[in-house]
Parts: C-alpha cells; sequence; structure tokens
C-alpha cells in the first residue's frame, strides 16, 4: 500500500488513537506499526480476530495484562551470555506469570462464547512457571535480592547486621560523650563513601582524630570518621563486597535459565503482544461505536451510516453510499464546504480500517472490498488561488495514480480538472475518467465542472451525485445523495444574500441554453426527490408502526397464552391439594374412628365406615370440567336451612346443613366430617325436604378466622408458649390451603428459633422450613411450606 495514501487520508491519527487502548508497550507498538493487508483471507481472519476480543469485552469489560512487559531485549541479552539485572528479571517473572493469568483467563470465557482465534494465539503462551518460581525465590516485587536466595548471602548479610549494629553502638557511645558532643556540629550519625561517620565543626579538627571523608558546602562541618571506627568500617566494606559478588553469581545463575528457554519465552511474549493489540482493536470499536463489516474481492462497497471517525460523533453527518454493482464510478458535485471531500476521506480511510482488520463506524451490514491499493489526490483548496502550480500538482499526483492503478483499485480524485480553464479542465477530466473507467477502477471523484453531469448520463457504469444543499438557509447538509446531479444553485444564493433582480436576471441571459436546460433537469429531479423521499419515509413510519402493532399483538397474545397455562396448572394443582388434603383429612377420621371402634367394642359397624368412605372419594372434584348449570334461581345469596343440600365453595365440596350456629356461620357435613362454615361461603345446591333426616356421625369442628392470616408473630412468647400457638396456625394454615406461612420469632438470643425449628421438623403438616431471605426478615423469620 503506498505510504502517501496513509498521509492523505491522515491513517497515522487512527494507529495513534487504537495505540491509546493498547495496556502495553508491545501492543502500543503494533498498533503504531500498522498497515493495510491486501489479501481476503487474512482480512477475515484479522476481523474474525476483533469480533472475538470484542466479545470479550462485552462479557467481561476486557482482558488482564497486568504485569506484561516488552522483555525481548532482557532476552537477547540472556542469551548472548550478558548478566540481567534484578529488574530485569523481576519483568520476566512478572511477565510469564502474567501470560498464564491471561491464557487462563481467555479459557474460562471460551466455555461461556466460543472464541477459538484468541484460544489458538494463547497456544504459543508457555507455562513457564519453573522460571517465575526460581525467580521470585530470589527477588522481591521491589527488584531487591532475598536474604533467602542463596545460604551464604544469608550468612554475609546476618554478619553485615551485626558489623553495622557494632559500629552504630560504638559511635552513638562517642556521640554521647559530653566532650565530644561539644565538638560535633550535630548528634546524628551519618554515612559517606559506605562507611560511618559523624559531623564534627571544622574548627575542632585538630582535636578530633580520624579519617575527613566529606565535608559540608560552607566547609563548617566535617564529616570524620574516627579511629575507633576504622576497623569495623573496614569489616563493614570487605562484607559488601563479598555480598556483591554473591548477588552477581546468584544473578548469573538466574540469567542462564532464562537463557535456557529465551527462544520459548519469545515466542510467549510475541503472541501476548499479539493478543495486547487485538483487544486494542476491541477497545477502539468499543470507542468508536463501530461494528464488524462485511469483506469481498469483487469490488463492491456498501456503507450504511458510515461515520468519519476522526470527526466528533455530534458534528459527524453519516454516509450512505453503494458502489461497484450497477456502477463503478460515481461522480459528485455541489458546492464548495458541503462535505464532498469528507466524503471521499470517508470511504478512503473505513476501507483502510476493514483491510487492517479493524472495526468501521458504520451500522450492521456493511461492506468493503480488499483493495490492493488505493490512490486518492485530495486537496482542500480554500484559496482563491488557482495557478499553473496548483494544475501542475494535481496532474503530478494524477500521472502517478494512472500508472500505478489495477482493475482492483479503488480511486479518489477531488476537485479533478481544476486548477486551469473551465473548458480544458473538464475536457480533461472526462478524458481521465474515462481512461479509468475502461480499466475497471472503483472510483470517486469530485467536481464542479457542468459538463461532467451530463457525462454521467450518457455512460453506462457511472452515476451522478451530489452535496445535499438547503436554498432557504444557504447551508449544505453534508448528506450525499446517489444518482442526483448538483446544482450550483449561484443564482439562488445570490438572490437570497440581496443582489439586485435585475443582475441576477442579466447574469441569467448569460447562461447558455444547454445550460439553463441542465438546470432545470436537475431542479425536476431534486423536486422528484424529495417528494418520493418524504413519501418513502412516511410508509417507512406507517410500516414501522404497523410492524410495532403487530408485535405488540403478538406479545399480547404469548403473554396471555403463558398466564392462562399458569393460571390452568395453578387451578389443578391446587385442586389436587385440596383433594388430596381432604382424602387424607377424611381417612385420618376413619382411622381414628375404627380406632374407636375397636376401643368400644362394635360401636360403630364396618358397614358405616367403608360407606363413608365411599361418600369421600365421590365428593372428588373432577378437574377442568365445566360447572354444571344450576337451576333456575338457586343463587348463592338465597337463605340457607338446615337439612339444605350445599356446596362450600372454598373447599369446592357437597354437603347438608345440619345446624345454623349463628347468622353467620352454619354447621356442614361433608361426609362423615362436620365443620362450621361461613354463611357467605355456602351455595345452595337443594333445599332439604320438610321434615330433615338426621344424620348420625361423628363430628370434627374446624373453625376458621374471618381473615385468612399468613403470618404468625411469636416475640415476647416463652418457647411452650408459642408451640401451642404455632400448632393452632399451622392446622388453621393447613386447612385454609396455604402454601407458605411465616413465623416471626425474633432474633434475640435464638433460643425460641431454635426450639421452634425442632418442632417443625416433626410437625406432620409441614414439608420444609427455612430462615427469611433478604426483604423477609432475615433471621427473624422462619419461613414454612406446608404440605
Amino acid at each position: 500500500m503506498n505510504t502517501k495514501i496513509l498521509y492523505t487520508l491522515e491513517f497515522a491519527k487512527i494507529t495513534a488513537r487504537l495505540a491509546e487502548h493498547a495496556a502495553t508497550s508491545l501492543g502500543k507498538g503494533m498498533a503504531e506499526a500498522l498497515r493495510p493487508n491486501s489479501d481476503l483471507d487474512t482480512v477475515k481472519r484479522l476481523l474474525q480476530t476483533t469480533d472475538e476480543a470484542v466479545k470479550v469485552d462485552r462479557l467481561k469489560g476486557g482482558a488482564p495484562f497486568g504485569g506484561v512487559r516488552d522483555v525481548r531485549p532482557a532476552l537477547q541479552r540472556a542469551r548472548i551470555g550478558g548478566m540481567l539485572s534484578m529488574h530485569e528479571l523481576l519483568d520476566i517473572a512478572n511477565t510469564t506469570s502474567g501470560g498464564r493469568r491471561l491464557k487462563r483467563f481467555l479459557q474460562a470465557v471460551h466455555e461461556q462464547a466460543e472464541i477459538p482465534s484468541l484460544v489458538a494465539l494463547c497456544e504459543s503462551v508457555g507455562d513457564h512457571t519453573e522460571i517465575d518460581q526460581a525467580i521470585k525465590a530470589c527477588i522481591d516485587d521491589q527488584a531487591d535480592m532475598l536474604d533467602s536466595a542463596s545460604p551464604e548471602l544469608a550468612r554475609i548479610r546476618q554478619e553485615l547486621r551485626t558489623s553495622e549494629s557494632r559500629a552504630r553502638d560504638k559511635l552513638e557511645q562517642m556521640i554521647r560523650t559530653s566532650s565530644v558532643q561539644k565538638m560535633l556540629q550535630d548528634a546524628l550519625i551519618t554515612i559517606r563513601g559506605d562507611r560511618y561517620v559523624i559531623p564534627v565543626k571544622a574548627e575542632y579538627r585538630s582535636h578530633f582524630g580520624g579519617i575527613v571523608h566529606d565535608q559540608s558546602a560552607s566547609g563548617a562541618t566535617l564529616f570524620i570518621e574516627p579511629e575507633a571506627v576504622v576497623t569495623l568500617n573496614n569489616k563493614l566494606r570487605e562484607l559488601k563486597l563479598r555480598e556483591e559478588k554473591e548477588i552477581e553469581k546468584i544473578l548469573l545463575r538466574l540469567t542462564a535459565i532464562v537463557a535456557e528457554v529465551a527462544e520459548e519465552l519469545r515466542y510467549t511474549v510475541e503472541a501476548l503482544a499479539e493478543l495486547d493489540f487485538v483487544f486494542a482493536k476491541a477497545g477502539l470499536a468499543r470507542e468508536l461505536k463501530a461494528t464488524l463489516p462485511l469483506m469481498n474481492d469483487r469490488g463492491f462497497l456498501k456503507l450504511k451510516k458510515g461515520r468519519h471517525p476522526l470527526i466528533p460523533p455530534a458534528a459527524v453527518v453519516p454516509l450512505d453510499l453503494e458502489l461497484g454493482n450497477q456502477f463503478s464510478t460515481i461522480i459528485v458535485t455541489g458546492p464548495n464546504t458541503g462535505g464532498k471531500t469528507v466524503s471521499l476521506k470517508t470511504v478512503g480511510l473505513l476501507s483502510l480500517m476493514a483491510m487492517c482488520g479493524l472495526f468501521i463506524p458504520a451500522e450492521d451490514g456493511s461492506q468493503l472490498c480488499v483493495f490492493d491499493a488505493i490512490f486518492a489526490d485530495i486537496g482542500d483548496e480554500q484559496s482563491i488561488e488557482q495557478n499553473l502550480s496548483t494544475f501542475s500538482s494535481h496532474m503530478t499526483n494524477i500521472i502517478s495514480i494512472l500508472k500505478d492503478m489495477t482493475p482492483k483499485s479503488l480511486v479518489l480524485l477531488d476537485e479533478l480538472g481544476a486548477g486551469t480553464d473551465p473548458s480544458e479542465g473538464s475536457a480533461l477530466a472526462i478524458a481521465i475518467l474515462d481512461h479509468i473507467h475502461r480499466l475497471g477502477c472503483r472510483t470517486i471523484a469530485t467536481t464542479h465542472y457542468s459538463e461532467l453531469k451530463a457525462y454521467a448520463f450518457e455512460r453506462k457504469g457511472i452515476i451522478n451525485a451530489s452535496m445535499e444543499f438547503d436554498v432557504q438557509t444557504l447551508s449544505p447538509t453534508y448528506r450525499l445523495l446517489v444518482g442526483v446531479p448538483g446544482r450550483s444553485n449561484a443564482f439562488a444564493i445570490a438572490e437570497r444574500l440581496g443582489l439586485p433582480l435585475r443582475i441576477i436576471e442579466a447574469a441569467r441571459g448569460q447562461v447558455g441554453e444547454d445550460d439553463l436546460r441542465v438546470e432545470s433537469m436537475i431542479a425536476s429531479l431534486e423536486a422528484n426527490r424529495v417528494t418520493a423521499e418524504a413519501e418513502r419515509h412516511n410508509a417507512e413510519q406507517l410500516r414501522r408502526e404497523a410492524e410495532q402493532l403487530r408485535q405488540r399483538l403478538e406479545d399480547e397474545q404469548q403473554r396471555f397464552r403463558e398466564q392462562r397455562d399458569k393460571l390452568l396448572a395453578r387451578a389443578e394443582e391446587d385442586a389436587r391439594a385440596a383433594v388430596a388434603k381432604a382424602r387424607a383429612e377424611g381417612e385420618a377420621v376413619i382411622r381414628e374412628l375404627r380406632r374407636l371402634a375397636l376401643e368400644e367394642r362394635g360401636a360403630v359397624k364396618e358397614h358405616q365406615l367403608i360407606e363413608a368412605k365411599r361418600r369421600l372419594d365421590q365428593a372428588v372434584p373432577e378437574l377442568r370440567d365445566k360447572q354444571p348449570q344450576r337451576a333456575a334461581g338457586k343463587r348463592k345469596d338465597e337463605k340457607v336451612e338446615a337439612g339444605d343440600e350445599v356446596k362450600v365453595v372454598h373447599l369446592n365440596q357437597k354437603g347438608h346443613v345440619v345446624e345454623l350456629v349463628n347468622d353467620k356461620e352454619a354447621m356442614v357435613q361433608i361426609g362423615i366430617m362436620k365443620m362450621k362454615v361461613r354463611l357467605d361461603q355456602l351455595e345452595l345446591i337443594k333445599a332439604a325436604p320438610a321434615k330433615p333426616v338426621q344424620q348420625t356421625a361423628t363430628t370434627v369442628k374446624r373453625t376458621r378466622d374471618d381473615n385468612v392470616r399468613t403470618e404468625l408473630d411469636l416475640r415476647g412468647s416463652n418457647l411452650e408458649e408459642a408451640i401451642v400457638e404455632t400448632d393452632r396456625f399451622l392446622d388453621e394454615s393447613f386447612l385454609n390451603n396455604m402454601g407458605q406461612v411465616y413465623i416471626i420469632h425474633g432474633k434475640g438470643t435464638g433460643v425460641l428459633r431454635a426450639g421452634l425449628q425442632d418442632y417443625f421438623r416433626k410437625h406432620k403438616h409441614v414439608k420444609s422450613f427455612r430462615l427469611g431471605n433478604y426483604g423477609e426478615g432475615g433471621v427473624g423469620v422462619t419461613v414454612v411450606e406446608l404440605k
């Protein structure tokens, strides 16, 4: 790829922004050296890898690159026999551990969402645990050698500490004596040249023995090593030299370990660099809100809302453009500052980005081509000086393009033919475009010449385009309109600005008839375009509304079906639970009656028990069957009398009224059971005969509160009282088909909670229990699920 095009399209600014997203110097270097690729398979592979990194970035917020450094220079030095420093060795250890961490991270992500390209890159990241352990066993996180690096180093440092302590103690004794203190500038111990000294006033030099190692800037203070510590300092110096030699031996040993696997480590570093570079691409895609382009090598481009990546999002106008299908050349006309040059640069720069494996700032479904080269002659000519030198510069660039271009090239020409006589410039522009078009290049050219508008109409595969201009506001909209040539708008602008009408009419008279016809044709096309676009917009709006209504209706139907199925399932479950509970209670009553019959020697006959069981089975309701029509006049609110056949609504059971307890409740017999039931829960089925028949049966009384409770507050009760209340509450809840209830016992010492939970484990109605969740009361509440 010609480096000049990279400069013309400001590609370096893209690579600079890409480098900002790199986590390491490795990735930054690759970003800055990024260049487009002309092989379709390679570009697709690069984009696939970027897409996987974008997926990881979206799911996990990026990848961990902590500790990774560019250690390739250190590896090279180790390989040729040099000794590595502690900082270099620590960087190598941190890089290997960072590589392992990154590899584990990507393998874990791969289990959730497939990222095969990134996992394949990780294969080159070696483990190198033994090197990491060997280095970190000798060097700490501050790049200092540890005492435990070798037994000899530990012994030397122990001697050093002992000798330093003796030297300091000796000097401490000296500076505390009154005779010495008067000669000292400050009563402190300092170090000069790795030797312990004390600051002595210059005038006492002759009275104070020892070696002078330094003096202050003013010369008033001398830093003297007293004779009493010279021997100790000498020993310290010897120990420090021995320490340095031992550290050097350790560093050489660690360097040799690194040198053995230097080549493998280099592969690891290069793989980490590639991974950092890929995730930098993902970061740039997130910043630009970019998408994955579809790539081809057929010379086809289709941008959907493409945006120039270097223009602020609030200011950029999206570009819609298609090239290479029905037409291979686009001629863009329109006034200056209308956005023609930006459109050219957008197409060129987005093509370069895609060929580098970068996402592009455009909508999904955009397509770009892998060109063998992109050529551009783009100049932002804002000056009125259009002299020979400007024309020569343009021609020099175009001649170079014509020499190097191929049928698989993209050519971008700005202000083609400008800078010379209009008639000659337009003729030259037409000839150049004809040559490029015959070769088959994909071309976008901008111009002011009206002759090129007619030229595009007459040539197959060439189409006009223009930058939209609002005459009412005298300002461009920066929208590219493919298929419509641009108007000069000079007369309209002059009239809006206040130029006298007679001058404008005189100017129109100077324009040739052919030019007027072209302008009229363009005006008609533009009017038709505006009308068609408005109608298309309205149709699109209606289509979207219809689609939203259809989607809303489908969603509502789906919700209705789901709710219906849930209600039916819940009703069936409730009915099964009610039947199972009624049957279980009936069987329990029968067992109790049998026990009583045995104890009372035949007071209750067996055939009576069998008959009672049969009547209980007949009371089981049919699920999902329609309710039979009630006889006319038998309404729920009719007066119920003793002996009437009724339906107990909340139990969905039939029975007979034995007696009216009061004006609100009645005693109802259901099978062999008698229960006290509220009158508003009874539905009359059949009135009793004149003399209701008395039935003899064992009575089981059940009471039901007016308001069904779902929670029981036991705070302040002792354990015995709480168990009595809880037993009564659980029985009531069971009869009322409560699936779940809440026992409030408070936090306190936990005695009440523990006692109740032991009781729940043995209770026949309790299926399971748990402590309350957040929002349910926490450990102060036990949630009980009933059978």
